[in-house]
């Protein structure tokens, strides 16, 4: 007997829902605590050395662009929250204007961000990350070596693009 078309997608399916399923189930548990820290328990714009220890412990890839993603989220929801505040009738022109500022300087801080990656990975380095938090940015470099000098060049270059009050710390992530 012939099996419709229908049929024949339908059983690819449910063995494709299968193999995935056998792959989550038997799949390396220490990476999605890693995440599963990464996201539970803080505020917005709050982070400790337990946030880079977790980083700096995790393997690679995956644990930067989970702090981009978390960073990023976090970014998102408050611009969310300033903009829903600047929709309220009961703000005089004033405040408004304040929030937008904000808004606005929110925007300008992820540009600075990203561009800083950029730069970073310019000088030869797998990845980098980049976090403005508390008036100070916050480096981690992915390299397989590194040196005080390198440490000072990447200072040097924060300093250039954000200005000589910028307070910054560098920190390497071997592999």
């Amino acid at each position: 007997m012939l099996l419709k078309k229908q049929t024949v997608w339908l059983l690819t399916m449910l063995s494709l829902v299968v193999v995935l399923s056998v792959y989550y189930v038997t799949s390396d548990p220490a990476r999605d605590e890693i995440t599963a820290n990464q996201n539970s328990g803080r505020e917005a714009g709050e982070a400790s050395k337990k946030d880079m220890k977790v980083l700096t412990e995790a393997a690679g890839d995956e644990a930067f662009e989970a702090v981009r993603l978390d960073v990023q989220d976090k970014r998102s929801k408050e611009i969310a929250d300033l903009t829903t505040q600047i929709a309220s009738p009961d703000l005089s022109a004033e405040e408004k204007n304040e929030l937008v500022t904000k808004k606005q300087e929110l925007a300008a801080l992820e540009t600075k961000e990203k561009t800083l990656e950029s730069l970073i990975k310019t000088l030869g380095y797998e990845d980098a990350l980049v976090r403005a938090e508390n008036d100070q940015f916050l480096i981690t470099v992915k390299a397989k070596e590194h040196s005080r000098a390198d440490a000072v060049r990447i200072l040097q270059m924060v300093r250039e693009e954000l200005g000589t009050n910028t307070v910054a710390t560098v920190e390497f992530h071997t592999n």
